[in-house]
Order: C-alpha cells, then structure tokens, then sequence
C-alpha cells in the first residue's frame, strides 16, 4: 500500500519512529539500524515501509534502505518469523553481517538476536541462503572493516570462504584465486568474503 514515506522526523522512541507527512504523524515500528540512521528532530527522512495487516491489528514497518525492506520481507516468509521479530533480527548487527551470517549458516550469530533460538537460526540460514546475492555481502560497513588484520589464515576459514563465493556466483577458480591473493589478512569466513569480493572488485 504505501512504498516509502517521506517527512520530518517527529519522534524517536525505543523501537519506533513518528514521520510527519501531508499533515499526519506515522507512527512506524523500526530496528535499532534504522533508529540509528534517522536524521534529529525536526529533519526529513525517507523510510520503505510495509504495512501488517491482521484480524487484531494494522502496524506500519519502517527502513532505512530498500535492502533492509527486503531482507524483513524475506525473513517474514520463514515460518515461525512474524515482523516484530525479524526486526529484532535485523537491529542485531549491521546487514552486511546478517546477510553473511546466513550465507554461512552462522547458527551462533543468529541465534544471538532476541527470540530467535538454534532451531529457529538454522531454518533462517536454510531457507535464506540461497536468496543472498554478491551484493548483500560486499556493501561496505561494520566493524568489520576497522578490525586490524589476522597474522593468519585458518584453512577451514579459508574453504568456508570459499564455498560461499561458489555460492554467490563465482566460478571455484575465481572464488579461489580470490581467498589466496588475501590470505594472511584475515582469520574468519565473513572477514575473508568481504577481502576476496572488494579484491575482486579493485578496490
């Protein structure tokens, strides 16, 4: 029903927001990401929405970016996922790292999230992962990039890295190509990918 709203900023609460649009105040319930790339008070944002409809209640979702919209949808067709929870999900870590995570089936990561437990963290990651593509894990941002690098690779680190660049697309000799010109500078599979696809892409 509505694509994106676009107005001032009004309010920011614990897990909303208030944009002042035409003369109306939308109330919109949004992740801790999104809460933290809202503008002050008083100036414009624009927010993708969605808009839940059920017997008992209508509750209109709020995102910073079209790809975090997206990412919530997908996680809304997992079963047992309703939107309160995949917002807790995604306000867990950066998105980059949420889609990493469940590239990799990164049980412990996801189940980090509130109200998400290993059963619920592996059927995400099965049935997600292959909706992931090389952009979602190559965006920049996160802790990540600032972390200083690994005197060391692990070479199951290595081959996990690997196996997730197959995934994305790339054929075995480029995927390995890729992980062998940055071993060395890195000792984790989300550390390696996000090297291999910027080395990749020359930058």
């Amino acid at each position: 029903m509505y694509a994106f709203i676009e107005g001032e900023v009004c309010e920011k609460a614990n897990g909303s927001l208030v944009l002042l649009a035409g003369g109306v105040g939308y109330q919109l319930n949004c992740s801790n990401n999104t809460l933290q790339a809202a503008p002050a008070l008083g100036e414009k944002m624009r927010c993708w929405t969605f808009l839940s409809v059920r017997e008992d209640a209508m509750e209109l979702f709020g995102f910073s970016s079209r790809e975090e919209k997206d990412l919530f949808l997908q996680l809304t067709s997992v079963s047992g996922i309703g939107p309160k929870t995949a917002l807790g999900l995604l306000g867990s870590m950066p998105l980059r790292d949420l889609n990493l995570a469940i590239l990799l089936g990164d049980v412990n990561a996801l189940s980090r999230a509130p109200g998400i437990g290993k059963k619920t963290a592996q059927r995400i990651a099965l049935e997600l992962k292959d909706k992931i593509s090389q952009a979602d894990v190559s965006a920049p941002g996160g802790a990540a990039d600032s972390a200083a690098p690994a005197a060391f690779t692990n070479p199951d680190s290595a081959a996990e890295a690997v196996e997730a660049l197959i995934a994305l697309g790339y054929s075995s000799t480029e995927a390995r190509g890729a992980v062998s010109r940055i071993r060395g500078e890195a000792d984790t599979p989300e550390d390696l990918i996000r090297l291999a696809l910027r080395a990749m892409a020359g930058m």
